[in-house]
């Protein structure tokens, strides 16, 4: 029976990736988004985009497919058994955990940052700032090393220094059972994808809102239009 969990791809040496292309594998839902990265990318650094996907399930079936030094992957896309960014990038981690991972999201909250990058991912950027330092970020990832954009370093800083911390006033837990929610999953349904009792995320859910000072549902819904936990 052929393994379902194939082992994670040899990384290449710096020497190795210094005589061949970089070879990524492209995820995001916007065609355009894509095409415009993709040009970006082959058009300024040894790179070729071997792969492309528009759902995470897209993504995962790419990387068993192709041999890839590199994912580059929007935070948010819809679709498939993996509609929640945080839960994406899990799995990303646990079936290939040696792969270097740069995340492009649009989020400003400071919790939802801090719990992408406590998914172990190697880089972090901000859309808005990917046309200026997408091609560094990309060097940086695929040589082992880590990379916040400007914008993201710039908000994570801000927190700290306004007295909070990085992580802000959430769990990871809570942080991902909110997003869920707020994107139109129930907690019988939240519980269903993570694997968790209904009481346990109904728990995480009220103890999150409690954190936020947050005392109903509309409440909830307006605070994540407004401080960016949707995107």
């Amino acid at each position: 029976m052929m393994d379902p969990y194939p082992p994670s791809p040899r990384l290449p040496t710096r020497e190795e990736g210094a005589r061949r292309s970089l070879r990524i594998v492209l995820a995001d839902d916007h065609p355009v988004v894509r095409s415009g990265v993709r040009m970006l990318v082959e058009s300024n650094i040894p790179a070729s985009v071997v792969a492309e996907a528009s759902t995470p399930e897209e993504l995962f079936a790419a990387l068993d497919r192709v041999a890839a030094d590199l994912v580059l992957t929007d935070f948010s896309m819809p679709g498939g058994n993996v509609a929640d960014g945080l839960s994406m990038l899990g799995r990303l981690r646990r079936r290939w955990p040696e792969l270097p991972v740069l995340v492009l999201t649009m989020a400003g909250n400071a919790a939802v940052l801090q719990s992408i990058l406590d998914t172990g991912v190697r880089g972090l950027l901000n859309k808005s700032d990917a046309l200026t330092e997408l091609t560094l970020a990309i060097n940086a990832v695929a040589h082992r090393r880590n990379y916040l954009g400007t914008g993201i370093r710039r908000l994570l800083d801000a927190t700290i220094l306004e007295g909070g911390s990085a992580r802000g006033p959430l769990s990871r837990r809570e942080t991902e059972v909110l997003r869920l929610f707020t994107s139109g999953l129930t907690v019988s349904e939240i519980a269903r994808r993570l694997e968790r009792s209904v009481k346990t995320v109904s728990r995480q859910k009220m103890d999150g809102m409690a954190k936020l000072g947050l005392r109903s549902d509309l409440e909830l819904y307006a605070y994540a239009r407004e401080h960016g936990l949707l995107s």
